[in-house]
């Protein structure tokens, strides 16, 4: 449990640490003033002033934050020139969303790490077997994991998708199926189910075209990053459909039961310790995605809140009133401090009732 709480804490806080450096770097970028650069939310409990910029560690390790001078408002500047509240909107744009972007970053960064360790996948004409269930008519007929389809009678196989084409056209009738095992070809008769159990396939197999290469060293960086961009993007999608389902639900009156805090993260990140290291990267990138997608939505207090705001001055041709903005925002921290404490308790219910981690975690994955 101690190791859980260890690894919950740095991924945490490096999720935290890449999103406000995103602000920082910018802001610098840009020459306005950062009074303090926070990890977790006050009460402090360390500062320490380098140069111009307070380094402070915060009590709560639910957030982060960089204070820029002139963020809220005019009336106590000491630097006019260098207050954020100075700057064109386009600058003032850049720092905001610096944050969302160096989170995309990270995740690009940490699926490109596990893909060039762990292998790049490479789509192929091989049809492998990769699992067989019990009593299931491949179980029966022979069939073994590693087993390659060559042909479902005379039809050649080449991909997945024709493969499964093929079994459908004959559920029910009994086939032939060549198979090379280990450099070997062998004829194997069975008969596809025209009813298979639920979460099952006519013969009882999980079948995949894809196998990993490993390219040589020097290219696996380039190569990585490419496919650790596109699952990046594909976790973006997947978020973003989450969120569309998850307020259709809330907009018809439905509670959702998919959707997990900080204890639910906690959880899953146990399970994920327990599977090795890449496990846990792989993971900081899907929580990173998460983070990116969840800071744009124009909320306020987050990040697509107070892009809204530099909106809403193109359009009215002035700046909001500082004063005003601040109470939005403070009224949106709230809302989702409340929102997080909901959760966070309906997440340790959830917890109690499944009778531990491995039960709660099924619960959020049905």
């Amino acid at each position: 449990m101690l190791g859980s709480i260890l690894v919950f804490v740095i991924v945490l806080s490096i999720l935290i640490l890449v999103h406000e450096l995103g602000h920082f770097f910018m802001a610098k970028r840009a020459g306005v003033l950062v009074e303090e650069f926070g990890i977790g939310l006050p009460p402090r409990i360390l500062g320490k002033k380098i140069g111009e910029t307070i380094y402070s560690i915060n009590l709560l390790p639910f957030g982060g934050f960089v204070r820029l001078h002139g963020e809220g408002g005019p009336k106590t500047l000491k630097k006019p020139n260098r207050a954020f509240i100075n700057k064109s909107k386009k600058a003032r744009a850049a720092i905001i969303t610096a944050g969302v972007v160096m989170n995309f970053v990270l995740a690009v960064f940490a699926f490109g790490l596990v893909y060039s360790i762990s292998g790049i996948p490479k789509e192929t004409e091989n049809v492998k077997i990769v699992d067989i269930r019990a009593v299931s008519p491949a179980q029966e007929a022979g069939l073994l994991v590693g087993d390659v389809v060559r042909k479902v009678n005379d039809e050649e196989v080449t991909s997945v998708g024709r493969f499964i084409e093929s079994v459908e056209l004959h559920k029910g009738e009994e086939v032939t199926l060549f198979v090379e095992r280990e450099g070997v070809f062998e004829s194997i008769r069975v008969t596809p189910r025209q009813e298979p159990p639920e979460g099952e396939g006519p013969l009882g197999v999980a079948i995949t075209s894809v196998e990993t290469y490993f390219p040589p060293l020097w290219q696996r960086p380039f190569i990585g990053v490419y496919y650790g961009f596109q699952e990046a993007l594909f976790w973006g999608r997947t978020v973003i459909f989450g969120l569309a389902t998850l307020f259709s639900q809330l907009l018809s009156g439905e509670v959702p039961k998919d959707i997990a805090g900080p204890v639910g993260i906690f959880a899953i990140t146990s399970q994920v310790t327990q599977m090795g290291v890449l496990a846990v990267i792989n993971f900081v990138g899907i929580l990173s995605v998460n983070l990116a997608i969840l800071n744009i939505i124009p909320f306020p207090a987050l990040d697509g809140g107070r892009l809204a705001f530099l909106a809403l001055e193109s359009v009215i041709g002035k700046k909001v009133l500082p004063k005003i903005e601040g109470v939005v925002h403070a009224v949106g921290m709230v809302i989702l401090l409340t929102l997080l404490l909901a959760i966070t308790i309906h997440d340790i219910r959830r917890l109690i009732s499944a009778g531990g981690i491995t039960g709660f975690i099924d619960s959020i994955l049905r």
